[in-house]
């Protein structure tokens, strides 16, 4: 299946930028031996229009054109559904089995997500109840699909 993860905003050169490589690293290797692969990685532009609700929807259009043709959508959403890893790894696992080609996830701006992106999506997941900045809740998803795929392929790197 394929992935693909897109986000609003550019992650600066430095210490998040190499965290995220880290994970998108050992994703693709073991994402490829458990069916997750390709893994596309891509970053919006954030709007500059001088309303939030402007912002919000040329961002979220951006991010839908990038999702188009995946039979799974996930936006990531405060108000979304918060998985434990083991569950997060089911639903990546379920939608692999189930024959997606395709599956995308969306992470919005600091303005948060577009109507029209959480109406798109066939699941809003949420990373918890904390507010992460976009670079970091990229981290963590980078880490929680490598977690995911760890599950799915036995490695011991998931011991919970």
């Amino acid at each position: 299946m394929r992935l693909v993860v897109a986000a609003v905003g550019r992650l600066k050169d430095g210490a998040e930028r190499e965290l995220l490589g880290r994970y998108r690293d050992r994703l693709a290797d073991l994402g490829k031996r458990v069916g997750l692969a390709p893994v596309l990685w891509h970053e919006v532009a954030e709007s500059r229009a001088s309303s939030a609700a402007r912002r919000c929807a040329e961002e979220g259009a951006a991010l839908l054109r990038l999702a188009r043709g995946a039979e799974t959508v996930i936006a990531l959403d405060a108000r979304g559904k918060a998985l434990t890893s083991e569950a997060f790894a089911r639903l990546i696992g379920q939608a692999r089995d189930g024959g997606t080609a395709t599956a995308a996830i969306l992470i919005g701006g600091p303005d948060g997500l577009a109507p029209d992106v959480r109406e798109a999506a066939s699941m809003l997941l949420s990373l918890g109840a904390i507010t992460l900045p976009h670079g970091l809740a990229r981290i963590v998803l980078a880490e929680q699909l490598y977690r995911a795929a760890a599950i799915l392929s036995g490695h011991p790197y998931h011991r919970g």
